[in-house]
């Protein structure tokens, strides 16, 4: 694929994300304004490069101030991709970062995979829904849908969040130039940004790196 035929496709599944998953993302705004404006907290959460729509949001000049990451190192890919793998398989791991972390009712949490199918995160959404928060899920329905989960359930991310927002890709990405970062963060920064046009006063943060 070459530089041009990668910027075509991703431009035109970043369309199809506007044209097809804009009401799902006003709603995960106006639930997230809500949750913030009565005091509660958003928390992101993904495995492997998913991890990656956290530290998007988690202290980002210009974005939201109230984001706790939820960046287990042993499910990033620094230590290994092996390990990471093998480890966000791994079934009542999420339930520990979940207790953990102290997610409770009234939180809005978003949680990241492109496939949908591995514990970890499938767990971890339907423990934080368990416990009252409200979970919005991104993931490639394309991809969920090809195949079966890994959780010992038999649920996939898709099936346990509280609302489910679709990142348009293929199954497994396309062969050459990933395309779910680049929707995933446009999705999670279109989600803040709804919220921010719905909150009376919103915090945000400025950068580090400007001088005014």
């Amino acid at each position: 694929m070459s530089a041009e035929a990668y910027l075509a496709a991703a431009t035109s599944i970043a369309a199809r994300v506007v044209g097809t998953q804009l009401e799902a993302i006003k709603e995960a705004g106006e639930r997230l304004a809500d949750a913030l404006s009565s005091g509660r907290r958003l928390w992101v959460f993904g495995t492997g490069h998913s991890h990656l729509l956290a530290e998007e949001l988690y202290a980002r000049a210009g974005g939201l101030a109230d984001v706790r990451a939820v960046l287990e190192p042993a499910l990033m890919l620094h230590e290994g991709p092996h390990k990471s793998s093998a480890l966000e398989r791994l079934t009542g791991l999420a339930e520990i970062l979940v207790e953990d972390r102290g997610i409770a009712a009234g939180d809005v949490v978003i949680v990241a995979s492109n496939s949908g199918r591995n514990a970890v995160p499938v767990e971890f959404a339907a423990s934080c829904v368990a416990r009252g928060a409200y979970v919005i899920a991104v993931t490639s329905l394309a991809h969920t849908r090809s195949v079966p989960s890994r959780a010992p359930s038999g649920h996939k991310l898709a099936d346990v969040a509280s609302l489910v927002i679709d990142n348009c890709g293929v199954p497994g990405d396309p062969p050459y130039g990933a395309t779910s970062t680049i929707t995933g963060t446009l999705i999670v920064q279109a989600i803040a940004c709804e919220a921010v046009s719905r909150m009376a006063a919103p915090r945000v943060l400025r950068s580090f790196n400007v001088d005014s």
